[in-house]
Protein backbone atom coordinates (compact mmCIF):
# COMPACT_ATOMS: atom_id res chain seq x y z
CA UNK A 1 0.00 0.00 0.00
CA UNK A 2 1.69 3.36 -1.04
CA UNK A 3 0.67 6.83 0.24
CA UNK A 4 1.17 10.19 -1.42
CA UNK A 5 3.25 13.05 0.33
CA UNK A 6 3.10 15.27 -2.29
CA UNK A 7 0.48 17.72 -0.47
CA UNK A 8 3.57 17.83 2.53
CA UNK A 9 5.93 20.88 2.39
CA UNK A 10 9.34 21.24 3.52
CA UNK A 11 8.27 23.36 6.26
CA UNK A 12 5.75 19.85 7.02
CA UNK A 13 8.82 17.81 6.52
CA UNK A 14 10.30 20.05 9.24
CA UNK A 15 7.87 19.74 11.94
CA UNK A 16 7.48 16.10 11.25
CA UNK A 17 11.24 15.87 12.16
CA UNK A 18 10.63 18.01 15.70
CA UNK A 19 7.97 15.69 16.58
CA UNK A 20 9.66 12.63 16.38
CA UNK A 21 12.48 14.12 17.99
CA UNK A 22 10.67 15.39 20.74
CA UNK A 23 8.41 11.65 20.77
CA UNK A 24 11.96 10.19 20.93
CA UNK A 25 12.88 12.72 24.19
CA UNK A 26 9.95 12.13 25.96
CA UNK A 27 10.53 8.34 25.72
CA UNK A 28 14.11 9.29 27.64
CA UNK A 29 12.61 11.39 29.89
CA UNK A 30 10.10 8.67 30.51
CA UNK A 31 12.61 5.90 30.81
CA UNK A 32 15.08 7.95 33.48
CA UNK A 33 11.77 8.64 35.45
CA UNK A 34 10.93 5.04 35.66
CA UNK A 35 14.94 3.75 36.46
CA UNK A 36 14.68 6.73 39.36
CA UNK A 37 11.78 5.64 40.76
CA UNK A 38 12.29 2.11 40.60
CA UNK A 39 15.63 2.36 42.08
CA UNK A 40 14.95 4.62 44.90
CA UNK A 41 11.61 2.62 45.65
CA UNK A 42 13.50 -0.56 45.64
CA UNK A 43 16.39 0.92 48.08
CA UNK A 44 13.31 1.58 50.36
CA UNK A 45 11.59 -1.52 49.89
CA UNK A 46 14.71 -3.42 50.48
CA UNK A 47 14.37 -5.49 53.77
CA UNK A 48 10.26 -6.00 52.06
CA UNK A 49 11.55 -7.23 49.24
CA UNK A 50 13.95 -9.17 50.74
CA UNK A 51 11.24 -10.83 52.35
CA UNK A 52 9.14 -11.07 49.75
CA UNK A 53 11.05 -13.20 47.60
CA UNK A 54 11.56 -15.58 50.78
CA UNK A 55 7.92 -16.22 51.01
CA UNK A 56 8.22 -16.86 47.00
CA UNK A 57 9.64 -20.46 47.96
CA UNK A 58 6.16 -21.04 49.53
CA UNK A 59 3.31 -21.99 46.63
CA UNK A 60 3.07 -20.72 43.54
CA UNK A 61 0.09 -18.45 44.24
CA UNK A 62 2.44 -16.47 46.32
CA UNK A 63 5.62 -16.80 43.81
CA UNK A 64 2.67 -14.57 41.33
CA UNK A 65 1.81 -12.42 44.37
CA UNK A 66 5.65 -11.89 45.05
CA UNK A 67 6.19 -11.32 41.11
CA UNK A 68 3.65 -8.66 41.13
CA UNK A 69 4.74 -6.51 44.41
CA UNK A 70 8.12 -6.56 43.49
CA UNK A 71 7.47 -5.58 39.58
CA UNK A 72 4.83 -3.02 40.79
CA UNK A 73 7.98 -1.77 43.28
CA UNK A 74 10.99 -1.45 40.66
CA UNK A 75 7.98 -0.60 37.60
CA UNK A 76 9.52 -2.90 35.31
CA UNK A 77 9.04 -6.87 34.23
CA UNK A 78 12.31 -7.16 32.69
CA UNK A 79 14.05 -5.52 35.74
CA UNK A 80 12.18 -8.29 37.91
CA UNK A 81 13.06 -11.22 35.26
CA UNK A 82 17.03 -10.50 34.99
CA UNK A 83 16.44 -10.69 38.87
CA UNK A 84 15.28 -13.95 38.65
CA UNK A 85 17.40 -15.24 36.42
CA UNK A 86 20.05 -14.16 38.93
CA UNK A 87 18.61 -15.57 42.21
CA UNK A 88 18.29 -18.81 39.61
CA UNK A 89 21.68 -19.04 38.58
CA UNK A 90 23.33 -18.52 42.34
CA UNK A 91 20.51 -20.90 43.76
CA UNK A 92 18.43 -18.70 45.88
CA UNK A 93 15.11 -19.86 43.73
CA UNK A 94 14.34 -22.93 42.48
CA UNK A 95 13.21 -23.14 38.28
CA UNK A 96 9.44 -23.96 39.21
CA UNK A 97 9.50 -21.09 42.07
CA UNK A 98 10.83 -18.75 39.32
CA UNK A 99 8.02 -19.71 36.75
CA UNK A 100 5.43 -18.71 39.25
CA UNK A 101 7.50 -15.21 40.24
CA UNK A 102 7.52 -14.44 36.59
CA UNK A 103 4.16 -15.31 36.18
CA UNK A 104 3.41 -12.32 38.78
CA UNK A 105 5.90 -9.58 37.35
CA UNK A 106 3.55 -9.76 34.07
CA UNK A 107 0.85 -8.93 36.34
CA UNK A 108 2.92 -5.99 38.79
CA UNK A 109 4.18 -4.51 35.10
CA UNK A 110 0.29 -3.70 34.01
CA UNK A 111 0.31 -0.90 37.05
CA UNK A 112 2.88 1.29 34.50
CA UNK A 113 -0.03 1.13 32.00
CA UNK A 114 -2.63 2.38 34.41
CA UNK A 115 0.16 5.53 35.35
CA UNK A 116 -0.03 6.46 31.59
CA UNK A 117 -3.48 6.39 30.54
CA UNK A 118 -3.95 8.71 33.98
CA UNK A 119 -1.33 11.03 32.28
CA UNK A 120 -3.28 11.19 29.30
CA UNK A 121 -6.67 12.43 31.00
CA UNK A 122 -8.02 15.47 29.81
CA UNK A 123 -9.54 18.36 31.43
CA UNK A 124 -9.11 21.62 32.79
CA UNK A 125 -6.62 20.73 35.03
CA UNK A 126 -3.76 18.93 34.16
CA UNK A 127 -2.55 16.07 36.07
CA UNK A 128 0.74 15.67 34.34
CA UNK A 129 0.94 19.56 35.15
CA UNK A 130 0.56 18.15 38.75
CA UNK A 131 3.53 15.82 38.67
CA UNK A 132 5.56 17.65 37.10
CA UNK A 133 5.17 20.21 40.31
CA UNK A 134 5.89 16.64 41.89
CA UNK A 135 9.18 16.80 40.01
CA UNK A 136 10.36 20.31 40.85
CA UNK A 137 9.47 19.36 44.49
CA UNK A 138 11.31 16.41 44.73
CA UNK A 139 14.57 18.26 42.96
CA UNK A 140 14.29 21.00 46.07
CA UNK A 141 14.28 18.37 48.39
CA UNK A 142 16.84 16.88 47.34
CA UNK A 143 19.10 20.21 46.78
CA UNK A 144 18.29 21.64 50.10
CA UNK A 145 17.65 19.33 52.83
CA UNK A 146 20.18 17.08 54.30
CA UNK A 147 18.66 14.15 56.13
CA UNK A 148 19.16 10.83 53.49
CA UNK A 149 15.36 9.47 53.79
CA UNK A 150 14.23 12.87 52.82
CA UNK A 151 16.47 12.90 49.73
CA UNK A 152 15.40 9.68 48.98
CA UNK A 153 11.49 10.80 49.03
CA UNK A 154 12.96 13.40 46.78
CA UNK A 155 13.99 11.18 44.02
CA UNK A 156 11.25 8.97 43.99
CA UNK A 157 9.10 12.68 43.64
CA UNK A 158 11.53 13.26 40.77
CA UNK A 159 11.21 10.01 39.13
CA UNK A 160 7.88 10.34 39.05
CA UNK A 161 7.75 13.97 37.63
CA UNK A 162 9.66 13.27 34.92
CA UNK A 163 7.37 9.92 33.73
CA UNK A 164 4.45 12.24 33.65
CA UNK A 165 6.36 14.94 32.28
CA UNK A 166 8.14 12.06 29.43
CA UNK A 167 4.75 11.66 28.64
CA UNK A 168 3.11 14.61 28.53
CA UNK A 169 6.09 15.65 25.82
CA UNK A 170 4.73 12.64 23.75
CA UNK A 171 1.58 13.02 23.58
CA UNK A 172 2.09 17.43 22.60
CA UNK A 173 3.98 15.89 19.99
CA UNK A 174 1.92 13.47 18.66
CA UNK A 175 -0.68 16.57 18.99
CA UNK A 176 1.90 18.91 16.68
CA UNK A 177 2.22 16.00 13.94
CA UNK A 178 -1.69 15.82 13.79
CA UNK A 179 -2.18 19.27 12.42
CA UNK A 180 -2.93 20.25 8.83
CA UNK A 181 -1.62 17.87 5.92
CA UNK A 182 0.50 15.89 7.98
CA UNK A 183 -2.05 15.01 10.36
CA UNK A 184 -4.41 13.84 7.14
CA UNK A 185 -1.91 11.88 5.99
CA UNK A 186 -0.82 9.86 9.15
CA UNK A 187 -4.18 9.56 10.09
CA UNK A 188 -5.36 7.82 6.75
CA UNK A 189 -2.07 5.79 6.94
CA UNK A 190 -3.18 4.62 10.36
CA UNK A 191 -7.23 4.23 9.24
CA UNK A 192 -5.77 2.01 6.26
CA UNK A 193 -3.77 0.00 8.37
CA UNK A 194 -6.75 -1.12 10.62
CA UNK A 195 -9.40 -1.00 8.48
CA UNK A 196 -9.96 -5.06 8.16
CA UNK A 197 -11.03 -4.82 12.28
CA UNK A 198 -13.12 -8.19 11.74
CA UNK A 199 -10.78 -11.17 10.01
CA UNK A 200 -7.54 -12.02 10.26
CA UNK A 201 -4.74 -9.90 7.75
CA UNK A 202 -1.31 -9.24 7.34
CA UNK A 203 -2.46 -5.64 8.96
CA UNK A 204 -2.57 -7.46 12.63
CA UNK A 205 0.36 -9.42 12.10
CA UNK A 206 2.85 -6.46 11.02
CA UNK A 207 1.48 -4.88 13.94
CA UNK A 208 2.21 -7.67 16.45
CA UNK A 209 5.86 -8.28 15.28
CA UNK A 210 6.02 -4.20 14.99
CA UNK A 211 5.38 -4.14 19.11
CA UNK A 212 7.36 -7.33 19.32
CA UNK A 213 10.61 -5.93 17.46
CA UNK A 214 10.11 -2.14 18.72
CA UNK A 215 9.99 -3.91 22.52
CA UNK A 216 13.03 -5.84 21.96
CA UNK A 217 14.91 -2.64 20.78
CA UNK A 218 13.77 -0.38 23.30
CA UNK A 219 14.07 -3.58 26.37
CA UNK A 220 11.08 -1.83 27.97
CA UNK A 221 7.55 -2.75 27.04
CA UNK A 222 6.44 -0.11 29.21
CA UNK A 223 8.42 2.81 26.75
CA UNK A 224 6.30 0.88 24.36
CA UNK A 225 3.05 1.29 26.06
CA UNK A 226 3.76 5.09 26.53
CA UNK A 227 3.88 5.63 22.55
CA UNK A 228 1.01 3.46 22.05
CA UNK A 229 -1.12 5.05 24.17
CA UNK A 230 0.03 8.85 23.14
CA UNK A 231 -0.69 7.82 19.45
CA UNK A 232 -4.22 6.59 20.75
CA UNK A 233 -4.70 9.90 22.82
CA UNK A 234 -4.52 11.46 19.54
CA UNK A 235 -6.89 9.19 17.60
CA UNK A 236 -4.37 7.51 15.66
CA UNK A 237 -4.22 3.93 16.78
CA UNK A 238 -7.86 1.74 17.46
CA UNK A 239 -8.14 -0.27 20.13
CA UNK A 240 -7.65 -3.06 18.13
CA UNK A 241 -4.58 -2.06 16.54
CA UNK A 242 -3.53 -1.55 20.06
CA UNK A 243 -4.34 -4.93 20.99
CA UNK A 244 -2.02 -6.34 18.42
CA UNK A 245 0.99 -4.01 19.60
CA UNK A 246 0.42 -4.96 23.34
CA UNK A 247 0.53 -8.93 22.54
CA UNK A 248 3.46 -8.64 21.05
CA UNK A 249 5.19 -6.28 23.24
CA UNK A 250 4.89 -8.85 25.83
CA UNK A 251 6.76 -11.29 23.64
CA UNK A 252 9.31 -8.48 22.53
CA UNK A 253 10.09 -8.11 26.87
CA UNK A 254 11.54 -11.45 26.76
CA UNK A 255 14.64 -10.65 24.73
CA UNK A 256 15.97 -8.54 28.27
CA UNK A 257 15.67 -12.10 29.54
CA UNK A 258 17.40 -14.06 27.37
CA UNK A 259 20.27 -11.87 27.12
CA UNK A 260 20.57 -11.58 30.72
CA UNK A 261 20.42 -15.47 30.95
CA UNK A 262 23.95 -15.64 28.43
CA UNK A 263 26.79 -17.03 30.26
CA UNK A 264 24.63 -18.33 33.35
CA UNK A 265 23.76 -21.90 34.61
CA UNK A 266 21.41 -23.77 32.77
CA UNK A 267 18.66 -23.12 34.56
CA UNK A 268 19.02 -19.37 34.20
CA UNK A 269 19.21 -20.11 31.03
CA UNK A 270 16.01 -22.47 31.73
CA UNK A 271 14.28 -19.81 33.16
CA UNK A 272 14.56 -17.17 30.92
CA UNK A 273 12.59 -19.55 28.57
CA UNK A 274 9.87 -19.97 30.75
CA UNK A 275 9.57 -16.33 30.27
CA UNK A 276 9.34 -16.87 26.91
CA UNK A 277 7.06 -19.89 26.62
CA UNK A 278 4.71 -18.33 29.22
CA UNK A 279 4.30 -14.89 27.01
CA UNK A 280 4.27 -16.50 23.53
CA UNK A 281 1.63 -19.27 24.91
CA UNK A 282 -0.98 -16.41 26.21
CA UNK A 283 -0.38 -14.42 22.75
CA UNK A 284 -1.06 -17.09 20.88
CA UNK A 285 -3.96 -17.92 23.19
CA UNK A 286 -5.36 -14.19 23.07
CA UNK A 287 -4.19 -13.24 19.17
CA UNK A 288 -6.63 -15.45 17.59
CA UNK A 289 -9.67 -13.83 19.28
CA UNK A 290 -8.27 -10.22 18.46
CA UNK A 291 -7.71 -11.22 15.09
CA UNK A 292 -11.36 -12.79 14.06
CA UNK A 293 -13.11 -10.53 16.71
CA UNK A 294 -11.11 -7.89 17.46
CA UNK A 295 -14.04 -4.93 16.47
CA UNK A 296 -16.59 -7.22 18.68
CA UNK A 297 -14.01 -7.29 21.91
CA UNK A 298 -13.35 -3.47 21.05
CA UNK A 299 -17.07 -2.82 21.02
CA UNK A 300 -17.44 -4.50 23.98
CA UNK A 301 -14.77 -2.74 25.99
CA UNK A 302 -15.93 0.59 24.60
CA UNK A 303 -19.54 -0.02 25.78
CA UNK A 304 -17.48 -0.40 29.79
CA UNK A 305 -14.80 2.06 29.53
CA UNK A 306 -15.04 5.26 27.20
CA UNK A 307 -11.61 6.26 26.70
CA UNK A 308 -9.39 4.38 24.57
CA UNK A 309 -6.50 4.76 26.86
CA UNK A 310 -7.58 3.13 29.69
CA UNK A 311 -9.25 0.89 27.46
CA UNK A 312 -5.63 -0.11 26.45
CA UNK A 313 -4.42 -0.23 29.92
CA UNK A 314 -7.47 -2.60 31.09
CA UNK A 315 -6.56 -5.04 28.25
CA UNK A 316 -3.06 -4.97 28.91
CA UNK A 317 -4.06 -6.08 32.61
CA UNK A 318 -6.85 -8.71 31.68
CA UNK A 319 -4.28 -10.42 28.90
CA UNK A 320 -1.70 -10.89 31.58
CA UNK A 321 -3.83 -11.70 34.42
CA UNK A 322 -6.01 -14.47 32.47
CA UNK A 323 -2.79 -15.81 30.34
CA UNK A 324 -1.34 -16.35 34.47
CA UNK A 325 -4.93 -18.00 35.54
CA UNK A 326 -4.88 -20.27 32.51
CA UNK A 327 -1.16 -21.21 32.66
CA UNK A 328 -0.94 -21.24 36.66
CA UNK A 329 -1.79 -24.93 36.97
CA UNK A 330 0.77 -25.65 34.05
CA UNK A 331 3.94 -24.55 35.70
CA UNK A 332 5.81 -27.99 36.27
CA UNK A 333 4.56 -28.58 32.24
CA UNK A 334 6.06 -25.57 31.64
CA UNK A 335 9.18 -25.77 33.26
CA UNK A 336 9.60 -29.21 31.65
CA UNK A 337 9.26 -27.91 27.88
CA UNK A 338 12.20 -25.07 28.83
CA UNK A 339 14.64 -28.03 30.44
CA UNK A 340 13.83 -29.95 26.78
CA UNK A 341 14.54 -27.06 24.63
CA UNK A 342 17.63 -25.68 26.68
CA UNK A 343 19.09 -29.19 27.91
CA UNK A 344 22.56 -29.71 30.16
CA UNK A 345 25.33 -30.35 28.59
CA UNK A 346 28.16 -32.43 29.87
CA UNK A 347 30.51 -30.79 32.02
CA UNK A 348 28.95 -27.55 31.92
CA UNK A 349 27.14 -27.48 35.67
CA UNK A 350 30.84 -28.12 37.00
CA UNK A 351 31.84 -25.09 34.85
CA UNK A 352 29.50 -22.74 36.33
CA UNK A 353 29.76 -23.79 39.89
CA UNK A 354 30.96 -21.09 42.30
CA UNK A 355 29.43 -18.40 40.64
CA UNK A 356 27.37 -17.40 43.81
CA UNK A 357 27.61 -14.07 43.77
CA UNK A 358 26.05 -13.09 40.19
CA UNK A 359 26.00 -9.96 38.80
CA UNK A 360 22.92 -9.47 37.59
CA UNK A 361 22.24 -9.37 41.85
CA UNK A 362 23.49 -5.87 41.53
CA UNK A 363 20.13 -4.83 40.41
CA UNK A 364 18.51 -5.78 44.02
CA UNK A 365 21.36 -4.38 46.43
CA UNK A 366 19.47 -5.23 49.37
CA UNK A 367 19.33 -9.35 48.52
CA UNK A 368 22.94 -9.12 46.85
CA UNK A 369 23.92 -7.62 50.31
CA UNK A 370 22.49 -10.81 52.08
CA UNK A 371 23.87 -13.18 48.90
CA UNK A 372 27.17 -11.43 50.54
CA UNK A 373 26.71 -12.32 53.90
CA UNK A 374 26.16 -16.01 53.27
CA UNK A 375 28.98 -15.92 51.00
CA UNK A 376 31.37 -14.28 53.81
CA UNK A 377 29.93 -17.13 56.06
CA UNK A 378 30.69 -20.00 53.61
CA UNK A 379 35.17 -18.13 53.79
CA UNK A 380 34.67 -17.99 57.37
CA UNK A 381 34.22 -21.89 57.50
CA UNK A 382 36.65 -22.69 55.21
CA UNK A 383 39.11 -20.67 57.59
CA UNK A 384 38.04 -22.48 60.94
CA UNK A 385 38.14 -25.95 59.17
CA UNK A 386 41.54 -24.65 58.19
CA UNK A 387 42.67 -23.75 61.97
CA UNK A 388 41.67 -26.57 63.25
CA UNK A 389 43.72 -29.35 60.27
CA UNK A 390 46.61 -26.90 61.52
CA UNK A 391 45.85 -27.31 65.17
CA UNK A 392 45.29 -30.82 64.69
CA UNK A 393 48.35 -31.34 62.09
CA UNK A 394 50.64 -29.68 65.02
CA UNK A 395 49.24 -31.96 68.27
CA UNK A 396 49.66 -35.29 66.46
CA UNK A 397 53.11 -34.30 64.50
CA UNK A 398 51.26 -35.78 61.01
CA UNK A 399 50.92 -33.85 57.94
CA UNK A 400 48.43 -35.93 56.37
CA UNK A 401 45.93 -33.17 55.58
CA UNK A 402 48.66 -30.82 54.42
CA UNK A 403 47.17 -31.10 50.98
CA UNK A 404 43.76 -30.44 51.53
CA UNK A 405 44.94 -27.52 53.93
CA UNK A 406 46.84 -25.89 50.80
CA UNK A 407 43.62 -26.82 48.61
CA UNK A 408 41.77 -24.94 51.20
CA UNK A 409 44.13 -21.68 51.50
CA UNK A 410 44.10 -21.45 48.25
CA UNK A 411 40.13 -21.00 48.49
CA UNK A 412 40.10 -18.43 51.04
CA UNK A 413 42.36 -16.26 48.87
CA UNK A 414 40.21 -16.56 45.78
CA UNK A 415 37.13 -15.84 47.34
CA UNK A 416 38.67 -13.42 49.56
CA UNK A 417 39.26 -11.64 46.16
CA UNK A 418 35.68 -12.95 44.71
CA UNK A 419 33.69 -11.10 47.27
CA UNK A 420 35.75 -8.01 47.84
CA UNK A 421 35.76 -7.44 43.88
CA UNK A 422 32.14 -7.93 43.89
CA UNK A 423 31.47 -5.76 46.76
CA UNK A 424 33.09 -2.69 44.67
CA UNK A 425 30.61 -3.39 42.71
CA UNK A 426 27.92 -3.17 44.59
CA UNK A 427 29.08 -0.06 46.57
CA UNK A 428 28.66 1.05 42.73
CA UNK A 429 24.67 0.47 42.98
CA UNK A 430 22.33 3.22 45.17
CA UNK A 431 22.10 1.67 48.63
CA UNK A 432 19.95 2.16 51.30
CA UNK A 433 22.58 3.38 54.23
CA UNK A 434 22.17 0.40 56.54
CA UNK A 435 23.54 -1.51 53.53
CA UNK A 436 25.95 0.92 53.07
CA UNK A 437 27.38 0.44 56.56
CA UNK A 438 27.02 -3.26 56.25
CA UNK A 439 29.43 -3.10 52.68
CA UNK A 440 31.86 -1.44 54.57
CA UNK A 441 31.81 -3.68 57.35
CA UNK A 442 32.28 -6.69 54.97
CA UNK A 443 35.86 -5.48 53.20
CA UNK A 444 36.97 -5.70 57.16
CA UNK A 445 35.59 -8.70 57.80
CA UNK A 446 36.79 -10.67 54.65
CA UNK A 447 39.82 -9.48 55.89
CA UNK A 448 40.11 -10.40 59.12
CA UNK A 449 39.10 -14.10 57.93
CA UNK A 450 41.60 -14.15 55.11
CA UNK A 451 44.00 -12.95 58.19
CA UNK A 452 42.59 -16.28 60.33
CA UNK A 453 43.51 -18.30 57.39
CA UNK A 454 46.84 -16.84 57.36
CA UNK A 455 47.82 -17.54 60.86
CA UNK A 456 46.47 -21.27 60.22
CA UNK A 457 49.02 -21.30 57.90
CA UNK A 458 51.44 -19.98 60.37
CA UNK A 459 50.86 -23.05 62.79
CA UNK A 460 51.21 -25.66 60.16
CA UNK A 461 54.77 -24.08 59.32
CA UNK A 462 55.51 -24.78 63.14
CA UNK A 463 54.16 -28.32 62.77
CA UNK A 464 56.41 -29.22 59.92
CA UNK A 465 59.44 -27.59 61.98
CA UNK A 466 58.36 -29.76 64.74
CA UNK A 467 58.55 -32.76 62.84
CA UNK A 468 61.79 -31.95 60.73
CA UNK A 469 63.40 -30.96 64.26
CA UNK A 470 61.81 -34.24 65.73
CA UNK A 471 61.00 -32.45 68.54
CA UNK A 472 57.30 -32.27 70.53
CA UNK A 473 55.68 -30.32 73.02
CA UNK A 474 54.95 -32.32 76.76
CA UNK A 475 51.50 -33.46 78.07
CA UNK A 476 51.18 -30.41 79.92
CA UNK A 477 51.81 -27.67 76.59
CA UNK A 478 49.30 -29.89 74.66
CA UNK A 479 46.61 -29.23 77.18
CA UNK A 480 47.32 -26.00 77.44
CA UNK A 481 47.08 -25.70 73.34
CA UNK A 482 43.77 -27.76 73.75
CA UNK A 483 42.26 -25.42 76.32
CA UNK A 484 43.16 -22.29 74.08
CA UNK A 485 41.64 -24.33 71.35
CA UNK A 486 38.26 -24.81 73.28
CA UNK A 487 37.75 -21.24 73.33
CA UNK A 488 38.51 -20.67 69.94
CA UNK A 489 36.11 -23.06 68.98
CA UNK A 490 33.10 -21.50 71.36
CA UNK A 491 34.41 -17.94 69.84
CA UNK A 492 33.88 -19.12 66.44
CA UNK A 493 30.36 -20.64 67.22
CA UNK A 494 29.29 -17.52 68.76
CA UNK A 495 30.63 -15.23 66.30
CA UNK A 496 29.29 -17.21 63.37
CA UNK A 497 25.84 -16.77 64.46
CA UNK A 498 26.23 -13.21 65.80
CA UNK A 499 26.92 -12.36 61.76
CA UNK A 500 24.36 -14.42 60.40
CA UNK A 501 21.61 -13.21 62.43
CA UNK A 502 23.19 -10.16 62.87
CA UNK A 503 22.57 -9.95 67.00
CA UNK A 504 23.77 -8.49 69.52
CA UNK A 505 22.69 -10.66 72.23
CA UNK A 506 26.15 -13.04 71.40
CA UNK A 507 28.41 -9.66 72.14
CA UNK A 508 28.83 -10.53 76.25
CA UNK A 509 29.71 -13.77 75.69
CA UNK A 510 31.90 -13.34 72.80
CA UNK A 511 33.39 -10.78 74.90
CA UNK A 512 33.86 -13.36 77.94
CA UNK A 513 35.71 -15.60 75.11
CA UNK A 514 37.80 -13.23 73.25
CA UNK A 515 39.47 -12.37 77.53
CA UNK A 516 39.36 -15.97 78.14
CA UNK A 517 41.69 -16.39 75.06
CA UNK A 518 43.98 -13.54 76.27
CA UNK A 519 43.92 -15.20 79.47
CA UNK A 520 45.27 -18.42 78.47
CA UNK A 521 47.41 -16.81 75.99
CA UNK A 522 49.32 -15.26 78.68
CA UNK A 523 49.43 -18.12 80.85
CA UNK A 524 50.78 -20.30 78.10
CA UNK A 525 53.77 -17.95 78.26
CA UNK A 526 54.12 -17.92 82.09
CA UNK A 527 54.14 -21.61 81.90
CA UNK A 528 56.68 -21.55 79.27
CA UNK A 529 58.82 -19.53 80.87
CA UNK A 530 58.46 -21.89 83.60
CA UNK A 531 59.49 -24.76 82.02
CA UNK A 532 62.39 -23.09 80.34
CA UNK A 533 63.91 -22.81 83.80
CA UNK A 534 62.90 -26.38 84.93
CA UNK A 535 65.04 -27.38 81.34
CA UNK A 536 61.80 -29.24 80.91
CA UNK A 537 61.35 -28.01 77.29
CA UNK A 538 63.67 -28.32 74.26
CA UNK A 539 64.79 -24.72 73.43
CA UNK A 540 63.28 -25.73 69.79
CA UNK A 541 59.84 -26.50 71.00
CA UNK A 542 60.04 -23.74 73.53
CA UNK A 543 60.01 -21.00 70.94
CA UNK A 544 57.28 -23.07 68.64
CA UNK A 545 55.17 -22.66 71.58
CA UNK A 546 55.95 -19.22 72.52
CA UNK A 547 55.09 -18.13 68.64
CA UNK A 548 51.51 -20.54 69.02
CA UNK A 549 50.40 -19.06 72.00
CA UNK A 550 50.68 -15.53 69.89
CA UNK A 551 49.02 -16.50 66.97
CA UNK A 552 46.54 -18.34 69.09
CA UNK A 553 45.69 -14.90 70.42
CA UNK A 554 45.47 -13.19 67.34
CA UNK A 555 42.95 -15.39 65.95
CA UNK A 556 40.86 -14.80 68.60
CA UNK A 557 40.94 -11.18 68.07
CA UNK A 558 40.02 -10.74 64.46
CA UNK A 559 36.96 -13.62 65.53
CA UNK A 560 36.26 -10.51 67.82
CA UNK A 561 36.64 -8.17 65.33
CA UNK A 562 34.13 -9.42 62.96
CA UNK A 563 31.94 -9.64 65.77
CA UNK A 564 32.11 -6.39 66.12
CA UNK A 565 31.83 -5.20 62.68
CA UNK A 566 27.81 -5.60 63.28
CA UNK A 567 27.69 -2.92 65.81
CA UNK A 568 27.60 -0.29 62.79
CA UNK A 569 24.45 -1.74 61.60
CA UNK A 570 22.11 -4.00 63.78
CA UNK A 571 19.26 -3.04 65.78
CA UNK A 572 19.95 -2.26 69.29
Amino acid sequence: MIYSISALTSNDVLVIFNSAFFILGGVAVFMVGMNMMGASLEAAAGKSMRRLMAKATGNRFLGVATGAAVTAIVNSSSATTVMIVGFVNVGLMTLTQAASVIMGANIGTTISAFIMALSSSGGAFSIAAVFAFLAFLGFVLNLVVKNQQLKKIGVIFEGVGLIFIGLNVMSVAVGELMEGNIGAEVSNMFVALGNNSKQLTWEIIVLFFLGTALTAALQSSAALTAIVISLSGAGLISLQMAMCIILGANVGTCVTSLISSMGASVNAKRTAMVHLLFNVTGCVIFIIPVAFAGGYIAQFINSLIPKTQWQIAAFHMIFNLITTLLLLPFIKILVKIACVIVPEKVGEALAEDGETLDKRLLKTPAIAVGQVRKEILKMGEEAYANYKRSVDMLIKGDLSQKEEFDATEKSINENNRYINSFLVKLSLEDLAEADEKKISSFYHVTSDIERIGDYAENIVEYAERMILEKSEFSEHAKAEILEMDGHITELYKLVGAAFSEIDLKYIPDIEREEQATDDVCTKMQEAHLRRMTQNSCTPAAGAVYLQLALNLERIGDHMHNIANSIKAYAHK
